[in-house]
């Protein structure tokens, strides 16, 4: 389809409302992460170093030859590729996709800040829409919720009402209360626990980031949560990224579709390498992954 053509289709379908189109996350256009290094420290793990960084534990084993997975020699420099598309959609505040497992803080149409997160299990999922910051507060007492305490009993475990600021409040040291009641954005004190699904829903962050994040936003910030599981992009280099995550709450999203929809609403369908993108949703690493590039001269012409 020539350039002239995707402008008439893009047209047409804006005019009659296309549902689809509606529907479908506008196109990325930028990566966060990269290639990093770091120094493996006494104590550490691969699952803590993969919370650190957003990156699942396996890929960083597989990246740097290491065979025992459960052992990380203290020293080694490792390196950690960890990139992710930067899903668009807000010009300002708080985005967090929950496949993705990151959060993102955008400030007058820029990405400024990412961090890995935690999110509730498939269990006891963390819920989409928007939202604003409703509460800053350190060293919070957490009160347990009654469906905690319920949790707790049916595990017999010791029942607690209240839980003090301290090592073992699991809100860790800075709480950021939602409208959404019951939710918030917090620290933890099991930071390999953070890109994981392992809460009841609230959104864990480590220590050192949410400590950055609570000084950057205040009440009233605004956010979103979306459930994007595929995610394509197409940055200033003309290189298209795509990265695939599981299905994490089972919504019945076909990736493979969602690929080819999207590519075709944004007209990158004779762009992509379709082989290297069905390689990709096969794996579903959730890196962004090269599958095309545009021509040098921009999209093809008449």
């Amino acid at each position: 389809m020539g350039m002239a053509a995707r402008r008439l289709l893009a047209a047409f379908l804006a005019a009659i409302g296309c549902a689809v189109l509606a529907g479908a996350p506008p196109l990325s256009a930028r990566v966060a992460g990269g290639d990093n290094w770091y120094m493996v420290w006494p104590g550490d793990t691969l699952i803590g170093i993969g919370a650190r960084f957003g990156v699942d534990y396996r890929l960083i084993a597989r990246h740097n030859g290491i065979v025992d997975e459960n052992r990380v020699q203290a020293g080694r420099l490792l390196r950690i590729h960890n990139p992710h598309i930067v899903p668009a959609g807000i010009d300002q505040g708080i985005l967090i996709n929950i496949p993705q497992r990151m959060l993102f803080l955008f400030v007058r149409g820029e990405p400024v800040s990412a961090y890995p997160v935690g999110l509730g299990r498939p269990d006891w999922p963390t819920p989409e829409g928007e939202f604003r910051i409703a509460s800053q507060e350190t060293h919070k007492c957490w009160v347990v919720p009654e469906s905690i305490q319920e949790e707790m009993r049916r595990e017999q475990k010791a029942v607690r009402q209240h839980v003090p600021p301290g090592p073992d409040n699991p809100l860790g040291a800075h709480w950021l209360g939602l409208n959404l009641w019951g939710y918030g954005i917090h620290g933890t004190t099991a930071p390999a626990s953070v890109y994981r699904f392992r809460s009841h829903g609230c959104i864990r962050l480590h220590p050192d980031d949410i400590a950055d994040l609570y000084d950057k936003v205040g009440a009233g910030t605004r956010g979103r949560l979306v459930y994007q599981p595929v995610l394509l992009a197409q940055v200033e280099d003309g290189r298209i990224l795509l990265e695939v995550h599981p299905d994490i709450y089972q919504k019945g999203i076909d990736p493979m579709r969602s690929v080819r929809d999207l590519a075709e609403i944004h007209g990158l369908g004779q762009d992509i390498d379709w082989q290297r993108a069905e390689a990709v949703v096969r794996a579903q690493e959730g890196l962004a992954i090269e599958v095309g590039r545009l021509p040098p001269n921009g999209p093809h012409a008449e």
